[in-house]
């Protein structure tokens, strides 16, 4: 029961102010000034499951911004990637442990990829579009031919889950990141094994070819960069210690000459190194928390770095100096250059996609639709389009073509 005086009775004892004396002190009720007990029925009370409707309500009103959306999947969507040389084809994989090749804007081009026992994690297109592989947390990659849509072949070895996967730019080999420490290589056209790269003391959470091929760089949850001869396997550089990262890399990107690694951290640093001396030569100071993201600009000598602290930073390598910041109102995820134009994406936690302008710093477009986070972002080899998968079990398109 809830006890409550009536607002005559309040003005009585308080006077000419609610809530006061006559020359301003507070007045306090006592049991004697209580005219009347009102009681009150429990369903008089707020509901907090009208709360909760309500702000389900709020999400289900979410302006949808994209021209096309996938709902093959049924848990959460974490991995995305679009065909270099067929503008409607995408690749998606998720925690419901399967992969889809779907086209945008049909909703009968749908090819399941099957054939994983844990969350698709990581998936990617070799460069001339006719393969596309899949790497789950089971410890598989099942590469598949895009025109016969059909299994290729399943690259095997580590019994750990692979965190990403990379085709060589050349050739059809794939290596990929694991739980178990290692960077495993193999040849897809002859579904064989083909080296491991060991030296890491935990996960392999990022890494890539060298743009050249010569070089493969890897990070990981140790805080160790290392970049490895490509054919010997034998690791030429171990990056870590005083003037680098103090916690474990989160992605890295390779410059297109060739010449230089930028890498990111849980601990909200990002530096650049050198991949022929193997030394840091430079900082990139002005993120506070996780850098989730890095991706370097393909015509501008420009990177852009995501974080958890809601911003997406454009730096200009040469100077080692930050061109622009662009607020979020919530953590960034993952960024994607939009081919060689001067506007790049970024996907954030509160599910919304947003268009920058890297020249000026401005936003362009904010895109929503997704009502989680977005988990990877992936741009149509027309660049016409901007694929974004999410936590919400959904993969949607949006046009970006006036970006382009």
């Amino acid at each position: 029961m809830i006890r409550a005086a009536p607002a005559a009775a309040v003005m009585s004892i308080a006077g000419d102010v609610p809530g006061e004396g006559s020359e301003g002190e507070e007045v306090f009720i006592d049991d004697d000034d209580i005219i009347n007990e009102i009681p009150l029925d429990e369903e008089d009370l707020p509901d907090q499951d009208d709360d909760d409707e309500q702000d389900q309500d709020m999400m289900d009103e979410v302006e949808d911004h994209s021209a096309y959306a996938f709902h093959g999947h049924t848990d959460e969507v974490f991995a995305a990637a679009c065909s270099p040389v067929d503008a409607s084809l995408v690749v998606s994989g998720g925690k419901d442990d399967r992969g889809f090749l779907w086209r945008i804007g049909s909703a009968e081009d749908v090819q399941e990829l099957p054939g994983h026992k844990d969350t698709v994690s990581t998936v990617a297109f070799s460069s001339d579009g006719k393969l596309v592989a899949c790497g789950s947390m089971d410890g598989r990659i099942n590469v598949w031919n895009t025109s016969t849509r059909t299994l290729q072949g399943t690259l095997e070895g580590s019994e750990s889950g692979f965190e990403w996967l990379k085709w060589h730019l050349r050739h059809n080999l794939i290596i990929a990141g694991s739980e178990d420490f290692n960077i495993w290589m193999w040849n897809a056209d002859l579904n064989a094994f083909v080296n491991t790269f060991s030296g890491h003391s935990n996960t392999v959470t990022c890494g890539d070819f060298t743009p050249d091929g010569k070089l493969i760089c890897s990070g990981s949850d140790d805080a160790t960069l290392r970049i490895w001869d490509f054919n010997s396997a034998h690791c030429r550089h171990v990056v870590r210690g005083h003037g680098y990262h103090t916690q474990g890399l989160t992605c890295l990107a390779v410059t297109w000459d060739s010449q230089s690694i930028v890498s990111g951290s849980q601990d909200s640093s990002v530096h650049i190194v050198s991949i022929n001396s193997g030394k840091v030569v430079g900082s990139l100071v002005g993120h506070t928390n996780s850098v989730e993201c890095i991706g370097i600009s393909p015509r501008y000598n420009w990177v852009a770095t995501g974080s958890i602290d809601r911003r997406l930073i454009i730096w200009d390598l040469t100077r080692q100096a930050i061109r622009s910041i662009c607020e979020h109102d919530d953590g960034v995820t993952c960024l994607a250059w939009i081919g060689s134009s001067r506007y790049v994406a970024s996907g954030c936690i509160d599910g919304t996609v947003h268009i920058w302008d890297s020249l000026s710093g401005e936003l362009a477009r904010m895109l929503s639709g997704h009502r989680d986070a977005v988990q990877s972002l992936a741009v149509s080899a027309d660049g016409n389009s901007i694929v974004s998968v999410s936590s919400d079990k959904s993969a949607r398109v949006f046009d970006i073509s006036m970006f382009k």
